[in-house]
């Protein structure tokens, strides 16, 4: 119990919420209950914690309980060997991290037979307590004293004494956690070009010669540096102490003031055996600390950064319920098209040619108008592969000879199309299917509703992170399933037209109850409410309370099935409709008669505020979908190619990506454009995130091109300037080994090179 308010407490203390509110989360979470049904439905239980405090609590939890279990293991291990003293046990007790606890636990791990042990059993303990005792000794004359059959002389006694000496110090917690901070806060990563690895390592040739402090290197450099070591281009080190031009290093002036090393006989003796534990013990076991933690703190901002933009993307506007026609453009084998309805199904597909070497554009313009009068084709997605803005002319010049209303074009991200195309959920939908054809039904259906297509793709394979294939992919794939998990439950599920995919995702159902949610409705019909569910095998009273609130029945029985409110609370929300004294569905939509009333009158012992206030909301506005209304982005005409790019054109277009050093811009010509964090706004902007999102419609103006290396530079700014960074944030200037150098360039990305752009778009290439 005491271990779990510890574990409480500094949960509390991190997220900002109270001790009361995080023991409560962590009671339904341990019961079963999911963080989408704790924040939405359980708020007056934990005091109102949203999903991300809620995901934050859960992380944290699962660590934490983690060091409580080493913590308890490494007590017993100590206890056992009756090595056990009550000043250790305070420490351990007191360790923070598994950094810290781990370093109380060296000296008592077991180990192989080490040099120190060796000496010890020659019976050279004595000599190294005997000069660390006093300093006033003749190391050398004492040592004669401890020649013998296994030790040949002096100098092989001292070699002994100086192995359990430095045993001792590489393995004291207090010391390795000084000189840690100390590095971390001093350190320098560096990088080199391995020996003839110029040419074919070129894409990592702004890391040639590279320089940056440990404590500010940005995730996408530290990501693009270890992948170049991992490629055997680059060598990578951590350096500390480089630029101090004395031969008693700072480090190693620790290492003596921990041990009191002074000017005694003995102490010159001391100080040579703590410059050599620095350099043949510390420094490595610490560099290695240095750049395990380097790797997961880049790691953790590029799994954030993925996660955002995965969520900016499943959240985007969808087109709605509107007959809609998928291209999938291709040159060679053609352009495979596919018919749907509003809701999604399948009704017709084909394969057109008008590119080469057939050229049929006639007879594809004709099958296209074909097909979009016979199935009153209302949309019409582009995937913007390969071929894209060629397939998009054809469409228009067809659009442009028909009558009105006229479909609207749009084109639509390709991103894990040919993923799903081959998956097994794929083949268990479109059975008969060409793979290729599939990829032109997920194109239409992605406009439909971005979100209920993009959860049948793995999350990974969406192509919005960056040096995602670099980065912990159990740690990536648990935070974006956890994402789309929110997503979907933000948003809310129609039960009787959700694939098993969508299912899967819903607060509290699994692969198996979502396969029998379909099988049921596939054999019987449509759900008629809610309650239905209750027939579902598998599907008992604890798995339908997590889930029931996120689905939704459209034009069912009750009516406040088609809402958000969950079943448990229909007393309440009944009580509401009452007070009004209209039909439920009268007052549905009604702002004004709900704002008369005193949500305070409907509560009662076990619904709060939060909750009838929710309902109240709901009511107001039924059905809310937190997405976006929809937008798409218009191109310009006769920009088909970046050769069609120039200096200072205006253009629209959607952004595809975020990243640290700023948003990728489609702008129609195969190849995505970089703003720049400079060029975001006119103003400093610290957070890309903060500007745009993935899925948002922009105006950028062109700034540089770069044909060759097919490298675009734009800005959304109005006046084009690098803007100034505020008085506030503004770092003095860097020297020495403590500046990020480049070959002389800014390092890429980097908020203070933020007028040039090379480097910038480097980066941005080479981690797509």
């Amino acid at each position: 119990m005491k271990t779990e308010m510890k574990i409480v407490t500094a949960i509390a203390s991190e997220i900002g919420a109270s001790p009361s509110q995080v023991s409560a989360a962590i009671g339904l979470l341990d019961e079963g209950a999911t963080v989408p049904f704790v924040a939405r439905y359980r708020k007056e239980v934990t005091g109102g914690l949203d999903d991300t405090q809620l995901r934050n609590l859960a992380e944290r939890l699962g660590y934490l309980r983690e060091l409580e279990a080493r913590r308890q293991a490494i007590c017993e291990e100590i206890i056992s060997q009756g090595k056990m003293t009550d000043d250790l046990a305070g420490k351990i007790a007191g360790a923070a991290t598994k950094a810290e606890l781990e370093d109380l636990y060296l000296p008592y791990r077991p180990k192989r037979r080490t040099k120190a042990e060796i000496a010890r059993e020659r019976g050279l303990g004595p000599l190294a307590e005997a000069i660390l005792a006093d300093r006033s000794l003749d190391p050398h004359g004492v040592a004669q004293a401890y020649v013998t059959g296994e030790v040949a002389d002096a100098k092989a006694a001292l070699e002994g004494a100086r192995d359990i000496i430095a045993e001792q110090m590489a393995e004291n917690a207090e010391l390795l956690g000084n000189l840690r901070t100390y590095m971390k806060e001093n350190a320098i990563v560096t990088s080199k070009v391995l020996d003839g690895k110029a040419e074919a390592g070129a894409k990592f040739s702004d890391y040639f010669a590279y320089s940056e402090k440990w404590s500010t290197v940005p995730s996408h450099r530290a990501l693009a540096i270890l992948r170049g070591r991992n490629e055997d281009i680059l060598s990578v080190a951590i350096e500390i102490d480089a630029d101090v031009a004395s031969p008693n290093k700072p480090v190693e002036r620790k290492i003596a003031a921990a041990y009191q090393i002074g000017s005694g006989l003995a102490d010159g003796w001391l100080r040579d055996v703590a410059g050599w534990t620095w350099r043949v013990k510390l420094s490595l076991q610490l560099s290695l600390d240095l750049m395990r933690e380097l790797r997961e703190r880049a790691e953790e901002e590029a799994i954030r950064v993925f996660s955002r933009n995965l969520k900016d993307l499943l959240l985007a506007a969808p087109a709605g319920t509107r007959p809609t026609l998928g291209l999938d453009p291709g040159i060679r084998t053609g352009v495979k098209v596919a018919a749907i309805d509003q809701t999604g199904k399948l009704l017709e597909t084909a394969t057109i040619y008008p590119f080469q070497p057939k050229n049929d554009i006639r007879g594809a313009q004709a099958e296209l108008a074909r097909l979009i009068a016979s199935h009153k084709i209302e949309l019409i997605a582009i995937g913007n592969g390969t071929a894209s803005r060629e397939t998009e002319k054809l469409v228009a010049d067809l659009l442009a000879d028909m009558p009105s209303p006229r479909p609207t074009k749009v084109t639509v991200s390709e991103a894990g199309a040919s993923v799903y195309s081959a998956s097994e959920t794929a083949a268990a939908e479109f059975p008969n299917l060409d793979v290729s054809l599939r990829g032109a039904v997920s194109i239409a259906r992605r406009l439909q509703d971005p979100l209920a297509e993009l959860v049948k793709v793995e999350p990974k394979s969406i192509g919005v992170g960056q040096y995602q294939h670099d980065v912990d992919q159990y740690r990536l794939a648990k935070a974006l399933d956890a994402v789309v998990e929110d997503a979907v439950n933000a948003v809310g599920v129609d039960l009787n037209t959700a694939s098993v995919p969508l299912l899967v995702r819903v607060s509290g159902l699994g692969q198996s109850t979502a396969e029998a949610i379909v099988l049921r409705r596939d054999a019987e019909g449509p759900y008629a409410s809610r309650r239905d569910l209750l027939s579902v095998p598998r599907l008992g009273a604890r798995t339908f309370e997590q889930c029931a609130g996120f689905l939704r029945i459209r034009d069912g029985a009750e009516p406040l099935d088609a809402s958000s409110i969950h079943p448990e609370a229909y007393p309440v929300a009944k009580k509401i409709v009452a007070a009004c004294g209209r039909d439920i569905r009268a007052i549905m939509g009604d702002g004004a008669i709900l704002k008369t009333l005193d949500p305070k009158r409907f509560v009662d012992e076990r619904f709060g505020l939060p909750t009838v206030k929710d309902i109240l909301l709901e009511f107001e506005k039924p059905g809310r979908d937190p997405r976006p209304h929809f937008k798409t982005a218009t191109f310009a005409d006769g920009v088909d190619d970046i050769k069609d790019l120039k200096p200072g054109m205006l253009l629209e277009g959607t952004v595809t990506n975020v990243a640290a050093f700023g948003a990728f811009v489609d702008i129609g010509v195969h190849q995505d454009g970089l703003v720049h964090v400079s060029q975001l706004a006119d103003r400093f902007v610290k957070d890309a995130h903060d500007v745009v999102k993935a899925g948002d419609v922009v105006k950028v103006r062109v700034l540089e091109v770069d044909v060759p290396r097919k490298r675009i530079s734009l800005s959304m700014r109005r006046d084009g300037q690098v803007p100034d960074r505020p008085k506030s944030m503004a770092k003095p200037a860097a020297t020495g080994a403590h500046a990020p150098k480049n070959n002389g360039k800014p390092p890429r990305g980097d908020q203070a090179g933020q007028g040039s752009f090379g480097a910038a778009l480097s980066e941005a290439m080479r981690r797509r």
